[in-house]
Parts: structure tokens; sequence; C-alpha cells
């Protein structure tokens, strides 16, 4: 089941992020420990350069506060060329066979990060050699955070972060001394139009994994939390301990109070094309849905000189927007795509599956059930492609069939309230 009636909130306001206090933080709110340290060990892999990975888990003390740990280490070469890094996360997602979702999010926080290093040293991705993200907590963190993220349904929530604290002062890494927050985790950040916010130590509190890992993950930024009704909190814990604060990211779980609607950051994709094939144009749309498009449709239109022509209309979620775009200019040959940043409302929505009699044959057939802020049923829409396979088989009509399911879902749904 698809949840769209929870909102998760990334605080990051006290202690910033990382990726070790993502991955804790999710672990401390129940994400699969055996099957997040499963997915973190298949970088154990002579290709990837790393060697006898081992994952230490354990409950520790911040300032008062107990919070999750988590160390990752290696032993072996790591792959440092941020092409080989980009290629290793996602070959480790796609061995893994992730949600559609939980793959584009891997790709998207790896590449996010390795693109603003490279730009740092003025390189192209090949050419670039990474230090500190070259090593395994990288890839462990990203690879390890997609799947709790996954295990615990958040890719079909609301995310909302707070402005990141970034810190402040000196120190030292790989480059030298620098000043606080890091030249790459500035860089992801500007490259997001991510706010921050400085202090309240003098230290390091996001990293460049942690801002990509948050940049990617957020669909809006509050510096207060939505209205809502708290279920979960989970509290990942940083490797130092300050005396001011405590060093934790907080990640709670709520349910939203608004009345009936879900508010979503997304954005719209739009192209036209005049010089292309109708199996070009299917091919595309079907490549896109199958990439994670929320929508695609096609608009007839006259362009200049009256030339009959498409407009092809995508909708994204806003992290989505750069990779889309390349896919639609290379699919189609266009030379460029409008984006247009919006929001939309949307009911809640959940997925489901009954079984209905038809020729004295018990048949499965999903649905999609739609539901206002109280838990009421608004609409139930049976699967298309499951009603068409059934129709087939029983040569019945497919609208007697969706009217049998619908009958079906209303009496098992409304008695599960």
């Amino acid at each position: 089941m698809t949840e769209f009636s929870k909102i998760v909130i990334v605080d990051c306001q006290v202690a910033g992020v990382s990726g070790d206090m993502m991955l804790g933080a999710l672990l401390d709110l129940g994400a699969d420990k055996s099957k997040v340290t499963s997915a973190i060990k298949s970088l154990e892999n002579e290709a990837f350069g790393y060697k006898n990975v081992t994952v230490d888990t354990k409950q520790v003390m911040r300032r008062e506060f107990r919070a999750m740990k988590v160390d990752v280490t290696a032993e072996g070469k790591s792959r440092k060329d941020a092409k080989q890094l980009i290629a290793t996360v996602e070959e480790t997602a796609a061995k893994l066979e992730l949600s559609p979702k939980a793959k584009h999010y891997a790709s998207n926080v790896i590449t996010t990060l390795v693109v603003a290093e490279a730009k740092l040293h003025g390189r192209h991705l090949g050419d670039a050699h990474l230090h500190e993200v070259g090593l395994v907590d990288t890839a462990a963190e990203i690879i390890g955070s997609a799947v709790a993220l996954e295990d615990l349904g958040f890719f079909n929530a609301k995310i909302v972060a707070t402005p990141v604290s970034v810190g402040g002062g000196l120190f030292q890494f790989s480059h030298g001394t620098v000043s606080s927050p890091s030249p790459a985790a500035l860089a992801i950040f500007q490259s997001k139009n991510f706010p921050i916010k400085g202090g309240p130590v003098e230290s390091e509190l996001a990293t460049p994994t942690g801002a990509s890992l948050i940049v990617n993950l957020a669909d809006e930024v509050s510096s207060f939390y939505p209205e809502m009704s708290p279920q979960k909190v989970g509290y990942g814990a940083g490797d130092k301990d300050f005396e001011e604060i405590p060093n934790v990211l907080r990640i709670v779980v709520g349910k939203p109070l608004n009345d009936c609607l879900i508010e979503e950051q997304i954005a719209v994709l739009e192209t036209n094309v005049d010089d292309v094939s109708g199996e070009i144009v299917g091919h595309t749309v079907d490549k896109l849905l199958a990439e994670g498009a929320k929508d695609v449709s096609v608009i007839p239109m006259f362009t200049k000189k009256n030339r009959p022509g498409q407009i092809v209309k995508v909708v994204a979620d806003r992290n989505d927007v750069q990779r889309l775009s390349r896919m639609l200019i290379e699919e189609t040959g266009t030379l460029g795509v409008r984006v247009i940043p919006c929001e939309r409302h949307v009911m809640n929505r959940e997925f489901g599956s009954v079984d209905i009699l038809v020729s004295g044959e018990k048949e499965t057939v999903k649905v999609k059930i739609a539901k206002d802020g109280q838990g009421n049923i608004v609409r139930i829409k049976p699967e298309y492609e499951d009603l068409k396979k059934l129709a087939e088989k029983t040569n019945r009509p497919l609208r007697e069939l969706a009217e049998i399911a619908v009958s079906k879902a209303r009496e098992v749904f409304i008695r599960d309230r």
C-alpha cells in the first residue's frame, strides 16, 4: 500500500545533517536493520574496491538524548573516480532490486554529491578523483538510507525539512583548513537553493553526504512543523558529543490534520515537438513514466506556419527535473524544455486488492482508494490492466467487472475501518 497520509519531518535545525545521522535516525524509527545491513554489505565487491565491510549499530547518549549510532568500515582500496563512484551506487541499487523511486533517489544523491565535488576542483566527472567522498561510508550511507526510506514507506510520504544548521569556525580535511560549511556542502545547498543557517556551535555540522541526502529528499522546507499528529520519533547520533547541544538528527513521523488534501511541491515540464513520429512520442511517454514521472500527457497543437505538432507535458517531482528534462531532450530531439515549479493538491490515496467471483471463479483485482482527511472513502478505482486481463479471460464486459470490483472494495474497506 502506498501511503500519502504520512508527513515526515527531518529536523536539521539544531545539529545539522550527516549521512550516518540520517541512517541512524531511520533505523531508530524502525527500518529493518538486517535488510539495511545486508544492503550495505553488498558493497563488499572486488570490482568496487571494498573488502570486509562491517556495519556497527548501537545506542549512544548525546547530551542525555538516546540516539542510534551507525559506523561503516571496510578494507581495501576504494573507488575514488567520480564516475566509478556513481556506478558503484547505481549498480548496487539495481542489484538490490529497489523500487524505481529508491533507485532514482540513490542515483540523484550520489550524482549531486560528485558533481559538486568535480565543479569545485574545476574538473570533468571522469577526471575528478575524490578523497573523503570516495570512502566506503559515502556509498554505504546512500545505499543504506535508500533501503531504509523504502522500508519505512517514506518515498510515498510528504517530506518536510527544516533549514539546516551548518555550524561554524574552521576545520581540517584532505584539502587543508576550511570554514564551515565545507565548500562541497555549500555548493550542494546552493545547487538546490536550500536554506541554511550558521551555528549553533563552532564545528562542521553539515557534511556533503548529509547535504546531498536532504536536498534530494525534502519536498519542502519550513522552520515550523506543519499541523499533524506525531506518531513516531527517531534520533540519529553524530560522532561528536558537544557541550552546547545534543548532536542528533531528529526525524518525526506524523499524520496530517488537514481536511482532505495533501499539498505536493512538483514541477511541470513542457516541450513542443513537430518533427517526430508518433512512435517516438509514444516511446518517450512510456519511458518517462517508467523512470518516475508522475504523469505525462500529449496535447495536439499548431506551430508556426500552421505545422501540426504536439506539446509533451510531464508532471514530475522537483528532484527529478534535470534527469527527466535530459531524457525528454534525448528521446525527442527537442532543443529545450520549459520548467514550471508549482504545487498540487491531491487526495490521500491507498492501494489495495480485492477478491471477486466471476463465473464461479475467484479473481484478484487491484484497486486505488481515495480518502478524505477523516478516512472516508471518496472514490474507488479498479486497476485497468487487471480488469482488461480479466475481461479477456472471462469474456465479460469490462464495465461490468469494474462495477463488481468497486462494490466489493467498498464492502471490504468500509468494514475494515
